[in-house]
C-alpha cells in the first residue's frame, strides 16, 4: 500500500507549485480584464466594434448588431459601469497574488460568480446549437457571453489556487457518496423527461401539453434542423453528469490516447458543472418569479397555464435540473478535494469504502 508522507521539503514544494498556479491563473485574468477594459473604453470613445443593440426577442439585422453603429448614448453598464467593474476585478487579482488566503479566494469566487451570472451560459446552451444549424443569431452577443464565461472560469481557477494551502489531490479513484449518485441520476433524467420528450414531440407535430396555435408558432419559428439541435443538445450534455459519479470522471479511460489512466484535473469537472448549475438555478428562479408576478397582475390566466402546462412545467424542470446538478457537483468536489497534510483521508458519509491498492 502506498502511504503519502509529508515533510517540510514536500510542503515547500507544494507551496511553490500553488504560487506558480496562482500566477498562471492571474495572467489569464489580467488578459481578460485588459481586453474587456480596452473594448469598453473604445465604445465610450465612439467606436462600436463588437457592440450589439439587438433585442433577443426580436432580432433585426443581427449580423450588423441591429443598428449598433447608430447608437449615440451608450448604456451605463456597457460603458463606465463595466469599466468600474473591470477596475474592481483588477484589484481582486492584485489582492489574490499579494495576499493569498481565504479572503482573496472568497473575493475571486465572488468575481467568478458575477461574471458567470452576467454571461448567462444557459442562453449559450440553446443559442449556439441553433446558430450552428443556420438560425439567424446575434454573434456579437454570443461572443461577448463566451468571453464572460471564460473570465468566470479564469477567476474560479484563481480562487482555487489562491485559497487555503492543501496537499495534492487524491491520486486514486475516490468513490462519491450514495446521495451524490441519486442526485446525478435526477440531473440526467430531468432534461430527458422534461425537455427532450416534449420538444421532440413538438418537432414531430404533436401538440403535447400545448395548444395547436402554439405548435404552429413553434414550427413556423424553427426549422427541423434547429428543432432537433435544441431538442437533443441539452439531454446529451446532461449525460456528462454521470462523469461526476463514475470512475471516468476522475481518471481518464485507458483507451484515451496519451491520457489513459491519468487523473482528470479536478477543475476540469467542477468548473463547467458549477457554471451550468448556477445558470440553470438562476434562470429557474427568475423565470418562476416572472411567472408568479404575471399571475398576480393578471397578465397570465390560470386557463392559459393549464392549456400550455408543458411550457409552464419547463420552468420547474430548469430549476430542478440546476439544483440536482449543483448537489452532484458538490458531492464530486467533496470526494476529490485535496487534503491538508494532517487531515486523514476518511470516507465521506454515505460513500463506499475505497479499496487499498497494493504496491
Amino acid at each position: 500500500m502506498h502511504v503519502g508522507v509529508w515533510s517540510p521539503a514536500s510542503g515547500r514544494t507544494r507551496r511553490s507549485a500553488n504560487r506558480d498556479a496562482a500566477r498562471a491563473w492571474a495572467v489569464g485574468c489580467v488578459v481578460f480584464v485588459v481586453g474587456e477594459l480596452a473594448l469598453r473604453l473604445s465604445w465610450i470613445a465612439g467606436g462600436r466594434w463588437a457592440y450589439t443593440a439587438c433585442d433577443r426577442t426580436a432580432l433585426v439585422d443581427p449580423a450588423g448588431g441591429c443598428g449598433a453603429d447608430r447608437v449615440v448614448t451608450l448604456p451605463f453598464w456597457a460603458g463606465w459601469g463595466a469599466v468600474g467593474v473591470g477596475v474592481a476585478l483588477a484589484m481582486i487579482i492584485v489582492f489574490a497574488i499579494r495576499a493569498p488566503g481565504r479572503a482573496a479566494s472568497a473575493a475571486s469566487w465572488a468575481a467568478s460568480a458575477l461574471l458567470l451570472v452576467v454571461a448567462f451560459p444557459l442562453h449559450l446552451l440553446f443559442e449556439v446549437p441553433a446558430a450552428l444549424t443556420g438560425r439567424p443569431s446575434d454573434w456579437r452577443d454570443l461572443g461577448a457571453r463566451l468571453a464572460l464565461v471564460a473570465g468566470g472560469v479564469l477567476f474560479a481557477g484563481l480562487a482555487n489556487a489562491s485559497g487555503a494551502r492543501r496537499g495534492p489531490a487524491p491520486a486514486s479513484y475516490q468513490p462519491v457518496p450514495r446521495w451524490t449518485r441519486r442526485w446525478a441520476y435526477a440531473a440526467v433524467a430531468l432534461p430527458v423527461v422534461g425537455w427532450a420528450v416534449p420538444h421532440g414531440l413538438w418537432v414531430l407535430g404533436v401538440p403535447f401539453g400545448i395548444s395547436e396555435q402554439k405548435l404552429d408558432e413553434i414550427q413556423l419559428d424553427l426549422s427541423t434542423e434547429t428543432g432537433l439541435a435544441i431538442t437533443l443538445v441539452p439531454p446529451l450534455a446532461g449525460l456528462l453528469v454521470l462523469g461526476l459519479v463514475q470512475r471516468w470522471g476522475q481518471q481518464f479511460p485507458r483507451w484515451v490516447p496519451g491520457l489513459g489512466g491519468r487523473r482528470v484535473p479536478r477543475l476540469l469537472a467542477v468548473i463547467p458543472a458549477g457554471v451550468v448549475a448556477l445558470a440553470l438555478v438562476t434562470y429557474g428562479v427568475l423565470s418562476v418569479a416572472v411567472f408568479v408576478d404575471q399571475l398576480r397582475t393578471g397578465d397570465l390566466q390560470w386557463s392559459e397555464v393549464w392549456e400550455g402546462w408543458a411550457t409552464s412545467a419547463t420552468l420547474l424542470v430548469f430549476l430542478g435540473w440546476g439544483v440536482s446538478l449543483g448537489v452532484t457537483t458538490t458531492g464530486y468536489a467533496l470526494a476529490t478535494r485535496p487534503r491538508l497534510p494532517s487531515e486523514p483521508a476518511t470516507s465521506l458519509p454515505g460513500s463506499a469504502r475505497p479499496r487499498l491498492e497494493r504496491s
